[in-house]
C-alpha cells in the first residue's frame, strides 16, 4: 500500500469527530440556483452537467481566500507557485490552465497575455458569495478557452445591512485585513469591500502584498435590475525560482468594470471592461538586465433573450462580441475582434426529464470561425436515482505569449492554430432516505491541434507548437456521509489517464503535468463548547512532481458579533511542490478575528 494513501486513511480515523462541507460534487436537497452550466438559473437537482456549486458565505473564516474553497473539489488542479492563489494556474479535467475558463458573474477574466493570470480576480473575497465549477467543455454557451471546465466567482445582492471588518496575522510575518459595508433595501442594494492580505516570505525572495476593492451595486426599476461590479487589484510578489534559478519579481494589476441591464422580462444587455498590466523583472537587485512589461485590456458586449415556446420549453438566443488587445515590450502591438451568435433549446418535463442542446458560431480575425454544438440531458428513473450524460465540442484560442512571445529559453509560434476538443461524459446521482447521497461521472476528452511547448532534450529551448491529437479518459466519485448533530462528512476522489501524440524524442511542457489521482476528505461541523471546524486532507500523485499529502484545518467561534479563529495549512510540514523548483510553504498558522460592528435586516 502506498505510505500517502496509509497516512491518508490514518489521518481520516483521527479525524472521524464524526464530521459541513460546502456543497461541492452533490449538492444538498434545498433550493439551490446554479447559474453556471445552464442558460438560465435551475434548481440544483435539475442541473445536467457536472456542476460543484460552493457558498464561500459560510463561516468564511474557516478559510483564508477563494483558493482553499478550490482545493475541495478534485477535479480541480491549482498549481501554485505561493500561498492564496498568487500566481496560481486553475486546472479542471487534466486540461491546461489555458483551457480553463474564469468568470465573475458570467463575465470573462481570461487574459488575452498568458492563463497564468487568469487567477487574478480583483475582488476581495468578502465581495463573493457563491463559487460555481462547470466540469468538462463549455464552449456552446461561453465560446473560448472553455475546453477543461469554468469557474465563475458570484457576487450576489446582501440578504442583510451590515458593516463588518476583521484583521489577523501569523507564520512568515503574514498581516491580513478586510472591510465589508453592505446596504439591503427593496429597490437598492450596495456591497463596498476591501482586503489586505502581505506576507515577508517563508524564505527570501517570496515576498508578496494583495490589495483589492470592490464595489456591486443592484437597482430595481420598471426596465428591470440593474447591476453594476467593480473591481481592483494589486499584486506585487517576490517570484525567486518562478521562472529559473534567478531571484525575480513580479506584480500585477487588474481592474474590472460590468454593467447587467434588464431589459423587460425576456432580454438582457451585458457589457464589461478589463485591463491588466503585467511587470515582470528577471533580477529583482538589478531591473536593467531583462524586464518584460505587459498591458493587455478587454471589452465585452453580448444582448440575450429568450422566450418561452410551451410550459416547458424555452429557446435562449444572443449575439456577443469581444476586443481584446496588448502593448508589450516583448510582444509588441496585438489586436483581435471576436464575434458569436447562439441559440439554445431547453425542455423540463414532469421533474422526470431534461434536454438541453445549443449551437455557437463564432467569427473571429479574417472571417475564420468556430463550431461549438453541445447537447445535455438528464432523467430521473426514481425520486432518489437521476441518470445524466452529454456530449459538448470546444475550441481555444492562442493566447499573444504563445504566438509572438521570445526570450531565452521560450520562443511562440505565429502560425499556431485553435485546439479543439469534443468532450463526452455520463453520471449518476444517487441520494439515500438516510441523507447519504453518491455521485459518479465516466469522462473523455479528445483534443485536436492541442497548444503547447515541445523540445528534444533538458537543455534545449521550448517552442510553442500544435499537437495533433490529445486523449484523457477519467472517472469522479463522490460520497457524501447523512449529516448527524452539524457533522457532515465527505470523501471525493478523481483519477485521469492521457495520451498524446507527439513524435519519439520529443517533451511537453504542461499537457502532460496533470494529477493522475487527487482524493479529497473534508468535513465542517460543530465542536463541543460550540466552536466550529474544517479540515481538508488530499492526497495528489502528478507525473512530474510525485505523490504528495496536504492538510488544512480551521477553528472559529462566534461570541456575539466578533468572531475569532485559528487556520492551519499543511498541519504535517509536508515538502512539496506544484510546479518543479518552485518551493511551497511548509506548515503555517494563522490567527484573526472577525467583527460586526453594526447589522440590520433587509427592508
Amino acid at each position: 500500500m502506498p505510505k500517502w494513501f496509509l497516512a491518508f486513511l490514518v489521518s481520516l480515523l483521527v479525524l472521524c469527530a464524526p464530521p459541513v462541507w460546502p456543497q461541492s460534487q452533490i449538492p444538498p436537497r434545498q433550493e439551490t440556483l446554479v447559474v453556471t452550466g445552464e442558460p438560465e438559473a435551475v434548481p440544483a437537482d435539475e442541473v445536467d452537467r457536472a456542476v460543484t456549486v460552493m457558498d464561500t458565505r459560510t463561516d468564511p473564516e474557516l478559510y483564508r481566500s477563494s483558493a482553499d474553497y478550490l482545493f475541495l473539489d478534485p477535479s480541480v488542479d491549482l498549481q501554485q507557485r505561493a500561498p492564496n492563489g498568487v500566481q496560481g494556474d486553475l486546472t479542471i479535467r487534466g486540461a491546461t490552465f489555458d483551457q480553463t475558463l474564469v468568470l465573475v458573474n458570467g463575465f470573462r477574466v481570461n487574459d488575452a497575455q498568458t492563463g497564468h493570470h487568469n487567477l487574478d480576480v480583483p475582488l476581495p473575497d468578502d465581495a463573493l458569495q457563491h463559487l460555481e465549477i462547470l466540469r468538462g467543455a463549455g464552449s456552446t454557451l461561453y465560446g473560448s478557452d472553455a475546453l477543461g471546465g469554468v469557474v465563475n466567482f458570484l457576487a450576489v445582492p446582501p440578504a442583510v445591512s451590515e458593516l463588518r471588518v476583521g484583521a489577523g496575522g501569523g507564520s512568515f510575518g503574514s498581516n491580513l485585513q478586510h472591510a465589508s459595508a453592505t446596504y439591503a433595501g427593496r429597490k437598492l442594494s450596495e456591497q463596498a469591500s476591501f482586503a489586505r492580505d502581505s506576507s515577508t516570505g517563508f524564505i527570501p525572495g517570496r515576498d508578496y502584498r494583495d490589495l483589492m476593492f470592490g464595489s456591486t451595486t443592484r437597482v430595481k426599476s420598471r426596465l428591470g435590475d440593474s447591476s453594476i461590479l467593480l473591481g481592483y487589484g494589486d499584486r506585487p510578489f517576490g517570484a525567486s525560482q518562478f521562472y529559473g534559478p534567478y531571484d525575480s519579481w513580479e506584480r500585477t494589476k487588474a481592474w474590472l468594470a460590468t454593467l447587467s441591464q434588464q431589459l423587460g422580462q425576456r432580454m438582457e444587455f451585458d457589457l464589461g471592461y478589463r485591463r491588466h498590466t503585467d511587470n515582470f523583472i528577471l533580477l529583482r537587485d538589478d531591473p536593467a538586465v531583462y524586464a518584460n512589461n505587459h498591458v493587455t485590456e478587454s471589452w465585452q458586449a453580448a444582448l440575450r433573450r429568450h422566450q418561452a415556446l410551451w410550459q416547458s420549453a424555452t429557446f435562449f438566443y444572443g449575439a456577443e462580441g469581444y476586443r481584446d488587445s496588448i502593448v508589450s515590450n516583448n510582444l509588441g502591438r496585438h489586436a483581435r475582434n471576436r464575434g458569436a451568435a447562439y441559440a439554445d433549446f431547453d425542455v423540463r418535463a414532469l421533474r422526470r426529464f431534461a434536454f438541453t442542446a445549443g449551437v455557437r458560431e463564432e467569427v473571429y480575425g479574417n472571417y475564420h470561425g468556430e463550431f461549438s454544438p453541445g447537447a445535455n440531458a438528464g432523467v430521473w428513473l426514481s425520486s432518489r436515482l437521476k441518470l445524466r450524460a452529454g456530449v459538448n465540442h470546444a475550441f481555444r484560442l492562442p493566447t499573444y505569449t504563445e504566438l509572438y512571445y521570445s526570450d531565452p529559453a521560450t520562443l511562440g509560434n505565429a502560425t499556431l492554430l485553435p485546439e479543439t476538443a469534443w468532450s463526452y461524459e455520463g453520471g449518476a446521482e444517487w441520494q439515500a432516505p438516510a441523507g447519504i447521497a453518491a455521485a459518479v461521472t465516466v469522462f473523455n476528452r479528445r483534443e485536436r491541434n492541442g497548444i503547447d511547448y515541445e523540445r528534444s532534450s533538458p537543455a534545449g529551448v521550448w517552442q510553442a507548437a500544435n499537437i495533433d491529437r490529445i486523449n484523457l479518459t477519467g472517472v469522479e466519485v463522490a460520497l457524501r456521509a447523512p449529516q448527524i448533530r452539524g457533522q457532515q462528512l465527505q470523501i471525493a476522489y478523481t483519477a485521469m489517464q492521457g495520451r498524446q501524440d507527439i513524435p519519439a524524442g520529443l517533451m511537453t511542457e504542461y499537457s502532460g503535468n496533470y494529477p493522475s489521482q487527487n482524493a479529497v476528505f473534508s468535513w465542517q461541523g460543530t465542536l463541543p463548547g460550540k466552536v466550529v471546524g474544517r479540515s481538508r486532507m488530499g492526497g495528489l500523485r502528478r507525473p512530474v512532481e510525485g505523490t504528495y499529502m496536504l492538510w488544512d484545518a480551521g477553528v472559529m467561534r462566534s461570541i456575539g458579533r466578533i468572531s475569532p479563529y485559528l487556520q492551519v495549512s499543511n498541519l504535517t510540514n509536508t515538502s512539496y511542490w506544484d510546479i518543479v523548483g518552485v518551493t511551497m510553504p511548509g506548515r503555517s498558522l494563522t490567527a484573526g478575528m472577525d467583527v460586526v460592528i453594526a447589522r440590520k435586516a433587509s427592508h
